[in-house]
C-alpha cells in the first residue's frame, strides 16, 4: 500500500471511491462523447484516461484495483463480448497501465510519492507514459483476443490521442473549476 494509505480500511475506501469515480465519468463519458467513437473500446476523447491516472498517483495499488473491477464490470455487462477472459483482461489492462506509469514515472522522473513536487511538465510526462502504455496494452489484448479491427496502427494511435485529450480535458476542467471555486471563496469574504 502506499504512504497514504495506512490502514485496510482506508484502503478499502480507496478502492470504492476509484472503482465508483471511474465507472461514474465513463458512463458520463459515453453520453458526452457518443459521436467520437471510434471503434469498440476506442474513442477520440477519453476523460476516464485523466481519471485513471489520476486515481493511480494519489492511492496506488487500491486505486488501480478498484479502475480494474469497475472496468471489468463495464466490458463484461457492456458492448464487450461476454467473455470472461477478455473482460478480466480488459479489466487489468484499465488498473494497471496507469499503475505501471505511476511505478515508471516515481522512479525517473523524481516525482515525490506525495505528488508534493508535481509540476506542469511532469503532469504531462505522467500522461504522455500513461496513454502509451495504456494504448499498447489495450490494442495488444484486443489483438490477442482477436477483436475486430483491434491492434492495428490507426486503433492503438487513436487510443493514445484519446487517452491524451480525454486526460488534459479533465485536469483542465477540474484546475478551472479549483479556480472558481477560489474566486468565489475570495469574494464571499
Amino acid at each position: 500500500m502506499t504512504k497514504i494509505l495506512g490502514t485496510l480500511p482506508e484502503a478499502f475506501f480507496a478502492l470504492l471511491i476509484s472503482a465508483f469515480a471511474y465507472a461514474s465519468l465513463f458512463y458520463v463519458n459515453h453520453w458526452l462523447t457518443s459521436e467520437f467513437i471510434f471503434s469498440l473500446g476506442v474513442n477520440w476523447i477519453y476523460l476516464p484516461a485523466g481519471l485513471r491516472l489520476f486515481l493511480t498517483l494519489i492511492f496506488g495499488l487500491p486505486g488501480a484495483i478498484g479502475i480494474a473491477l469497475a472496468s471489468f464490470l463495464i466490458s463484461y455487462h457492456g458492448d464487450f463480448p461476454h467473455d470472461l477472459m477478455l473482460c478480466i483482461g480488459i479489466g487489468l489492462v484499465s488498473g494497471f497501465a496507469p499503475y505501471l506509469a505511476r511505478f515508471f514515472v516515481l522512479s525517473n522522473v523524481r516525482l515525490a510519492p506525495d505528488l508534493s513536487d508535481l509540476n506542469l511538465q511532469k503532469l504531462i510526462i505522467c500522461i504522455l507514459v500513461y496513454s502509451f502504455l495504456s494504448a499498447g496494452l489495450h490494442q495488444w489484448w484486443f489483438s490477442t483476443m482477436a477483436l475486430d479491427n483491434a491492434g492495428g496502427v490507426n486503433h492503438v494511435s487513436v487510443m493514445f490521442i484519446g487517452d491524451i485529450l480525454g486526460s488534459l480535458l479533465l485536469i483542465s476542467f477540474v484546475k478551472y473549476s479549483l479556480d472558481v471555486l477560489n474566486k468565489v471563496r475570495r469574494t464571499a469574504r
